[in-house]
């Protein structure tokens, strides 16, 4: 899962500077839907990264049954802020 093809899939650009707030909400929504429906565990926790560092992921609870993908997210999170990006 690249980063810059989820951006053109969802957003219609790599550049989220260039994104208007109505297609950024759209492509959001359309993100949480994917996130819901996808079974695959690899793309399910590519897609909830994005969706934290876009500062809307569901709760870890929600989002994860498994306790050591809770812990691989809470890893993610604890990286992110201590690089300054989350």
């Amino acid at each position: 899962m690249e980063l810059d093809d989820q951006l053109r899939r969802y957003f219609g650009t790599d550049d989220l500077a260039a994104v208007s707030p109505a297609v950024m909400e759209a492509g959001v929504e359309k993100m949480l839907v994917d996130f819901g429906l996808e079974k695959d565990g690899a793309r399910r926790f590519g897609l909830w990264t994005l969706l934290h560092m876009l500062g809307h992921a569901p709760d870890l609870d929600v989002a994860f049954e498994d306790a050591a993908d809770r812990d691989a997210a809470r890893n993610f999170m604890d990286l992110m802020d201590r690089a300054g990006g989350g």
